[in-house]
């Protein structure tokens, strides 16, 4: 495998990961995109450290204990243990880990917003963001002058964004604008669009049983399911012994009611009607 080739595989399990841990709704995608966020910045200060986790001679665990021991009490045990997983992976330089490490950043972010039924008005806004950027060449100058301060670009987009749009865009935006890591802005927001895009098209199904499901009734859900909306579903599987039989299946806001409890009130309903 060459070494670009390294680097899209362990993009790829990254991304698996992350999917595997903002799908359980225990998890505060916020906070973790934030958190990311921070890692992002440490290691785009750092270069010293971001050569150190991407060393192809050193060994996978050596380099997530270190990470470990960096991040310890300064993000969330969720956090470290998602970045200790990344730099076990190889990488095919320093700035692919920090790239991947960003864009997983803003990938939480859009799932808190996928999470709050928000995502599509997310995707629009950077859409529309990106066109005022690109008639405005007053508004350009101002958020990529690099002789301004962080607080002063942070304060006009508060103003600009601030009330009029997802809290998760303006999030988004800021972090893109006041750290570009090299990218023009144009092509940050083009990328933020892509993602969104991605991630709207991606659908879960939460699964609620009393007891597991077998492989074979997992593979006949997720046929179904895809039938039934014109896409691949990812089951994010759940068991609640109070299931009296059958199953719940909630995507998006819409729930699939099939438990016995659910039949047995709705003929109680009936009866008392």
């Amino acid at each position: 495998m060459t070494a670009h080739g390294a680097s899209r595989a362990a993009l790829a399990a990254s991304r698996e990961r992350l999917d595997a841990l903002t799908d359980s709704t225990s998890v505060d995608a916020a906070k973790l995109a934030e958190e990311l966020a921070a890692v992002t910045a440490l290691l785009d200060r750092e270069a010293s450290l971001r050569r150190v986790l991407t060393d192809p001679a050193r060994t996978g665990e050596s380099k997530a204990v270190l990470a470990g021991q960096l991040l310890a009490g300064q993000v969330s045990g969720t956090t470290a243990d998602l970045v200790s997983g990344m730099v076990r992976a190889r990488w095919s330089g320093p700035r692919g880990l920090v790239d991947a490490v960003e864009e997983l950043a803003a990938l939480a972010e859009l799932t808190a917003a996928q999470r709050a039924g928000t995502l599509d008005d997310v995707e629009d806004e950077l859409f529309r963001f990106g066109r005022i950027v690109e008639s405005s060449t007053g508004l350009r100058a101002a958020l990529t002058d690099r002789s301004a301060t962080v607080s002063a670009k942070t304060e006009l987009l508060s103003t600009l964004l601030g009330g009029r749009t997802n809290p998760v865009t303006e999030r988004l935006v800021v972090r893109l604008v006041t750290r570009p890591r090299g990218r023009s802005l144009e092509a940050g927001l083009q990328t933020l669009s892509r993602l969104a895009a991605a991630r709207r098209d991606r659908r879960v199904a939460v699964v609620t049983s009393a007891v597991p499901l077998t492989d074979v009734q997992k593979q006949r859900l997720g046929a179904a399911l895809a039938k039934l909306y014109g896409h691949t579903m990812h089951l994010n599987l759940d068991v609640d012994p109070e299931v009296l039989g059958g199953i719940t299946v909630r995507v998006g806001d819409e729930i699939i009611n099939g438990t016995v409890a659910a039949r047995l009130e709705e003929a109680e309903r009936r009866l008392a009607g």
